[in-house]
């Protein structure tokens, strides 16, 4: 495989991982996080129960969890995607290693592989533990780090933002990979948020419970990472002051990874004002705005479906976009020629 190939194949895959993140928040969002109550199949087969002979025996089976065809179904085909997935990963990897010699790199694709398989253990946990919020938190950061594994493998084949020229691109960088680092930390917060159905602890903004700016709120219960196995954890378990402090989390660092976003990307805007940084400084930008309104209708509007499912889409566009700034800021040597393979 040409190193042309390759590139074009890890950026396909990389698409891919992001189809699988939104249908998973799609299939979570709906309530369809357990439409199969076992893993790999659904009720015992390969595909969802459509007959009415199928169906009675998985509620015979599964009495506590009947038969819901339309929530089956979501969860069936998330799994089908993701499985996809793994394959195209696997497929990556295996033609790195064919074609190493070629200049193409192995480490990466080699993560990517450890990185599906304990993916896919974290699916399995996710239904066996019965949505364990801590579970399902570390099963959207492990699809997160997924694509953006895959996108920062396709940029370094392809460099399609070309080399940055501005003065003190390192430090620059510093703070880029600072901005990431608290993103990254916001997507966690909104996972938990999402997993303890707290998105709706609060239903005013930007005040909350009638006007308080801080309510009634406990930290210490909304923030107990470990909790019992064996418990039924959909729909939530904690009581409403847990729920408003994640809630009042997520929008304190909303707040504090907005501000710094703005000043990271300003800054790169004003230190290269026709260089890759600054192009990726108004993506930033237009992807930080559209985040925002989009937190905001959730909690106004109720958390729409649509809207819920774009947040989470959004949140991953904004992780590239940094993904991509702290790569432009980091060029080849001069007079280094670039190996197609450097990862």
């Amino acid at each position: 495989m040409s190193p042309l190939s390759f590139s074009r194949l890890t950026a396909a895959t990389a698409v891919l991982a992001l189809c699988v993140i939104l249908l998973g928040a799609y299939v979570r969002l709906s309530d369809a996080g357990l439409g199969c109550p076992d893993w790999p199949g659904c009720y015992g087969h390969l595909v969802a129960p459509t007959s009415e002979r199928t169906i009675a025996a998985a509620n015979e089976a599964h009495p506590a969890r009947p038969v819901h065809s339309g929530k089956a179904w979501k969860e069936m085909v998330h799994r089908y995607l993701a499985g996809s997935l793994g394959l195209a990963i696997l497929a990556l990897a295996l033609a790195a290693w064919r074609n190493r010699r070629n200049g193409l790199p192995v480490v990466l694709p080699t993560v990517l592989v450890g990185l599906v398989v304990f993916q896919a253990m974290l699916g399995m946990w996710t239904v066996t533990l019965l949505v364990n919020p801590a579970i399902v938190t570390a099963h959207l950061a492990g699809g997160m780090a997924t694509l953006a594994v895959l996108w920062w493998l396709t940029l370094r084949q392809g460099r399609p933002w070309g080399r940055p020229t501005l003065e003190g691109a390192a430090s620059l960088r510093l703070w880029a990979v600072l901005g990431l680092v608290l993103v990254a930390g916001q997507i966690l917060l909104g996972g938990w948020t999402s997993s303890n159905y707290a998105a709706l602890a609060c239903t005013e903004f930007p005040t909350c419970h009638g006007g308080h700016w801080w309510p009634a709120a406990d930290f210490v219960d909304g923030f107990t990472l470990v909790r019992p196995l064996g418990v039924d954890y959909e729909f939530g378990v904690l009581d409403s002051p847990a729920r408003t402090a994640i809630h009042l989390a997520h929008r304190v660092g909303a707040l504090v990874v907005a501000i710094y976003v703005t000043v990271l990307a300003v800054a790169a805007i004003r230190r290269a004002p026709s260089g890759a940084a600054s192009r990726i400084g108004f993506v930033l930008l237009a992807v930080l705005g559209l985040q925002i309104g989009l937190g905001i209708t959730n909690v106004v509007a109720r958390l729409p479906l649509p809207v819920a499912v774009a947040h989470n889409g959004g949140a991953a566009l904004l992780l590239l976009s940094l993904v991509s700034l702290v790569h432009a800021l980091a060029p080849d040597r001069p007079g280094a020629p670039h190996r197609p393979g450097r990862a």
